[in-house]
């Protein structure tokens, strides 16, 4: 075996250690694992995530959905570990076919995920003997608690060269978060950047004391996005207007419309207070391995196929 060979089947096998233990996390906290069809006639709109098709129905960008319509049927506590799909997405940390982690939990909060996330990153850790450090590109990441909870408009004010409010109203705040903000989180200690602007709320319960700001966060190490969660909305008439708010936005692009979920709408209704997460897999385990580039811990990249 070359060099090259033993350093990609290390990395690998980080992989498997990895996985393994994020399902032995949750199978020990009593969450059931689950298992949802990839391809589906409806997906979440949302403007800046462009669709794969496939004979005439779509490749899922997240089992979202159909995790959400468990909830409905009384299921309570449940993760899944799954390919989804994302067309024009490819670089160092981005790959068009990608492994996600989602969970969701019946009567939690965004706050009980960001726990939840500090606890798994632990328990991985602890599994890998890395004694609540990873060292990654030669920053020195301490996971001794407290990790780090800064609001956008703390974060803007922080880094940024302009304050949240007018980022909004120039429609720069994508921009900003991504090349002023993000290289400054989890540098030191994981990092979650909490109480997005309600207009980027998604399908995230907007905060009942300051409606200006959603409950949702994005959680970072290394400066890395890696993960998104939020306290789930379960208001049918305002996350349909949500969906149809996005499908403007992708005609204003030039892109397609994206059919209404209906049925997700619908179940809706019969939904529990929860909240849920989307966590990738692909990049935590880059953090583990201490590599720069996602190619290095998949076991093909699309140009090999």
């Amino acid at each position: 075996m070359t060099p090259d060979a033993k350093r990609h089947y290390r990395h690998l096998e980080i992989r498997s250690f990895v996985i393994q233990a994020i399902r032995d996390f949750f199978t020990g906290n009593g969450y059931l694992e689950i298992d949802t069809p990839i391809r589906c006639p409806c997906i979440i709109p949302e403007a800046q995530i462009d669709p794969v098709t496939s004979d005439g129905n779509y490749l899922q960008a997240s089992p979202e959905l159909c995790m959400k319509r468990m909830l409905s049927k009384g299921f309570e506590k449940i993760f899944q570990i799954c390919k989804c799909f994302r067309k024009n997405e490819r670089g160092s940390h981005h790959l068009p076919e990608l492994t996600l982690l989602e969970w969701y939990a019946k009567d939690s909060t965004y706050l009980d995920l960001m726990d939840q996330c500090e606890n798994l990153i632990l328990f991985i850790a602890q599994r890998l003997n890395l004694e609540n450090r990873i060292i990654y590109q030669e920053k020195r990441i301490s996971l001794d608690p407290p990790w780090q909870r800064l609001t956008l408009e703390e974060a803007f004010n922080l880094y940024a060269d302009t304050s949240i409010h007018t980022a909004l109203l120039d429609d720069v705040f994508d921009e900003i978060v991504s090349f002023q903000i993000e290289p400054h989180l989890g540098n030191t200690t994981p990092a979650f950047l909490v109480d997005y602007p309600a207009a980027f709320a998604s399908l995230a319960k907007l905060k009942p004391d300051n409606p200006e700001y959603a409950q949702r966060f994005e959680f970072y190490m290394a400066g890395i996005e890696l993960a998104n969660g939020f306290t789930e909305l379960i208001n049918p008439v305002e996350q349909h207007q949500r969906f149809q708010k996005e499908n403007r936005i992708r005609m204003l692009h030039n892109k397609h419309s994206i059919p209404m979920p209906d049925r997700f709408i619908e179940d809706l209704q019969t939904m529990p207070e929860a909240a849920g997460i989307a966590m990738g897999v692909d990049r935590l385990v880059m953090l583990f391995c201490n590599t720069p580039s996602i190619d290095d811990v998949v076991a093909f990249t699309p140009e090999a196929l």
